[in-house]
């Protein structure tokens, strides 16, 4: 299969390259591709819980139930700290 990129598409990988931990730009693709993969998978797996958060925030708001900043940038701190790390590259 043959990909064509944009310039500065191939600039940004090759940066990534040259202080990263890949050797190659297939070694980059398929890292990055894998990655991509296992977004979209969990996205459409948790489509119909993401649409339902949606609708409930719409709702609050159309209420007047709004978080001030604040508020908000703790509880994604909070959410933050309680994901697990990010898989190591191998």
């Amino acid at each position: 299969m043959e990909i064509r990129l944009r310039p500065e598409l191939e600039a940004l990988i090759r940066q990534d390259i040259q202080r990263g931990p890949y050797q190659t730009v297939d070694e980059f693709v398929e890292h990055a591709v894998s990655m991509l993969h296992e977004q979209e998978s969990w996205l459409a797996a948790h489509r119909a819980e993401i649409a339902a958060q949606i609708d409930e925030g719409y709702a609050a708001a159309q209420r007047g139930e709004l978080l001030r900043a604040d508020e908000v940038r703790s509880k994604l701190s909070k959410l933050k700290s309680a994901r697990p790390s990010q898989q190591q590259r191998q």
